[in-house]
């Protein structure tokens, strides 16, 4: 049965698409929630440098010792950047936009100049073909087991490592570096151990899906995790979990469609991105659309208490507290003002006597708040959640 799972091609594509998933997802929640998710991206192209340089030296294309150059790489970028932006003549941004490039093209000249013989292609480190892990094999205790698997398999095993020997640590530096500094944590050391194993990840990852399509994976479920709640553990969970899930998904569309599946399953992750974005019950679009209508609700909840507070008890009052008033004085299209109404009619602010709107006891004593100077003042500085 074993053998037969890793002589599947389907199961090979799919579990490597899922280790680079889950690999990336890991570690690309601490850099979304720090602010530096966009550092993959630089890393991801800066690596090519790494790998060339590596080859010039050891005349190896793959290893630990091609790992660690283009760890070292990436690490080499984040330094400058930060060097760069330290100076104050230009922002981390402009920085980061002027370091990546310029290692980038370092990397595809010695490539050039160097390697035209060897097979060192710019494109499969950028856009990879994770349609082909099954061709390249090793015999593990008898069974043929692909090369990238092995290698996505450890680098996944030293992030999950990574994260939970040091998920204390992390969590401090992540949302307090003071703190963490002030306890002894070294913050500093824990953010570029972390963009150390980004550059790991992105090597081990671009013979499968290619660096530009890591970066998908590293940034993109951590997002939209952060968006469906607001723990730690739930935020890793789920965004390992919709990584999973974009390369099962992703694999069949791209089958269904004669499309990559690299890129299919980098797509699912913008369709879970999409589809959190809408509906997430916090901080989702709709979520939001519905909040900002029931603000402004009780906003007008507050103007309606006040206007028939106003006119309450004065010779006006038989014509200025109706419905028909609110259209035509407090310029209300007759939808709003029912809208109004019913919500203040829900929270027992007012009562209908046939057209008269009465203040019921607890809008007499909210009006009456709002009409005393002092009681403003105090309310000046937010809604009336505690009448609404």
């Amino acid at each position: 049965m074993i053998a037969a799972f890793f002589e599947s091609i389907p199961a090979m594509i799919m579990l490597t698409g899922v280790l680079v998933g889950a690999a990336s997802s890991l570690i690309g929640v601490f850099l979304v929630l720090r602010g530096s998710a966009m550092l993959t991206d630089a890393i991801s192209h800066a690596i090519v440098f790494g790998i060339v340089v590596v080859w010039l030296a050891t005349s190896h294309l793959t290893g630990p010792v091609q790992l660690i150059g283009a760890g070292l790489a990436g690490l080499l970028t984040v330094a400058l950047s930060e060097a760069l932006a330290r100076s104050r003549l230009v922002k981390m941004d402009t920085a980061i936009g002027l370091v990546f490039p310029a290692l980038f093209a370092a990397g595809v000249l010695l490539i050039t100049l160097f390697a035209r013989d060897v097979h060192l292609d710019t494109q499969t480190v950028l856009l990879g073909e994770i349609a082909f892990v099954w061709m390249n094999t090793v015999p593990v205790l008898g069974v043929e087991v692909p090369v990238t698997v092995l290698s996505l398999a450890a680098v996944f095993a030293a992030n999950l490592g990574f994260v939970v020997l040091l998920w204390k640590e992390l969590k401090i530096a992540i949302f307090d570096p003071a703190l963490a500094a002030a306890l002894g944590f070294a913050p500093g050391v824990i953010f570029y151990a972390l963009l150390g194993l980004t550059s790991v990840t992105a090597v081990a990852a671009f013979d499968a899906v290619g660096a530009i399509l890591f970066v998908a994976f590293v940034i993109t479920p951590p997002a939209t995790a952060v968006l469906l709640t607001r723990r730690l553990v739930r935020m890793v969970v789920l965004a390992v979990a919709m990584s999973v899930a974009s390369c099962v998904l992703g694999y069949f569309l791209a089958l269904s469609l004669d499309v990559s599946i690299g890129g299919s399953m980098a797509a699912m992750t913008g369709v879970f991105f999409a589809l959190a974005l809408l509906f997430s019950p916090h901080q989702g679009l709709i979520a939001q659309g519905v909040r900002r209508r029931q603000q402004k609700l009780d906003h007008d909840c507050v103007t309606l208490v006040v206007h028939l507070h106003t006119h309450e008890d004065t010779p006006v009052m038989a014509r200025e507290n109706t419905a028909q008033a609110l259209t035509e004085h407090l310029q209300w299209g007759p939808k709003r003002a029912r809208a109004v109404i019913l919500r203040a009619l829900d929270r027992d602010l007012i009562a209908r006597d046939a057209t008269l709107l009465r203040l019921t006891p607890k809008g007499a004593a909210m009006g009456a708040a709002l009409a005393d100077p002092a009681a403003r003042r105090v309310e000046a500085g937010g809604p009336h959640s505690d009448w609404l």
